[in-house]
């Protein structure tokens, strides 16, 4: 887990990691990397690099959550549908960087001055989701991209969450891939240009049982894990993940 040559930090195929974004926070799990939301205290941070862990800040890029303290700042006008499963979070719509750029690149620049290595911009794949807005694939690597640049110059890695039906198009612009359930929906296979190009997938499955996950989580250049949908401490792995 070497700085990469291009200046940033990236996690190295297969490499163990925690994903915890609710719940009190367990910082005693033998990974060497976490992945914790962007608004933890400082010193939540500055004990897990004290411990020699590498941190990955969790912002959604592509939503505003109501419960944010900048929430406010998205007007009205680029506020589109909420999630199905998250009735507080609305998307964004991801064509009007010049209105909604200025705050995500406030929390980017939030999670290069608490010393994060790497950030994980979440809800990057409105245009394969009924957002409200009339969103097109070049939409979407548009903003996409634009995310990944930024994040580099602020001297972070950065995560591709999910969006597998533009993988093979972004997989150049991105450090490393966080994905959740592409076993569940049998999409992994979209996943292997991270693989090829030597990038890590952090992967993450839900609802299923321990023996349920360790039959799917075996897959070259996959980091997988079981959780639960809260994300809260829960972490399961097997001996040949």
């Amino acid at each position: 887990m070497d700085q990469d040559p291009s200046g940033w930090w990236r996690p190295e195929p297969g490499t163990p990691w925690q994903w915890q974004l609710s719940g009190d926070l367990d910082l005693t799990v033998d990974v060497p990397v976490y992945d914790v939301d962007h608004q933890v205290p400082q010193e939540v941070v500055d004990r897990l690099h004290a411990d020699g862990r590498r941190v990955i800040c969790y912002l959604s890029a592509g939503t505003v959550e109501e419960y944010r303290d900048d929430a406010h700042r998205f007007p009205a006008e680029v506020v589109g549908k909420a999630l199905g499963d998250w009735p507080d979070e609305r998307w964004l719509d991801v064509r009007r960087i010049d209105v909604i750029g200025p705050v995500l690149l406030d929390r980017l620049d939030a999670c290069r001055d608490a010393d994060f290595d790497a950030v994980e911009p979440d809800n990057v794949d409105a245009w394969a989701n009924d957002s409200g807005f009339d969103l097109t694939a070049e939409d979407q690597l548009r903003f996409n991209r634009w995310l990944a640049a930024a994040a580099h110059e602020r001297g972070m890695g950065v995560a591709l969450k999910n969006d597998l039906g533009q993988v093979a198009d972004l997989v150049g612009d991105f450090d490393f891939a966080v994905n959740e359930s592409c076993a569940r929906y049998d999409e992994c296979d979209l996943l292997q240009p991270f693989v090829d190009a030597g990038k890590a997938v952090l992967h993450v499955e839900y609802g299923l049982t321990p023996a349920g996950f360790c039959e799917v989580a075996h897959r070259p250049g996959f980091s997988s894990v079981l959780k639960d949908r809260d994300l809260t401490a829960y972490r399961h792995v097997c001996e040949h993940a």
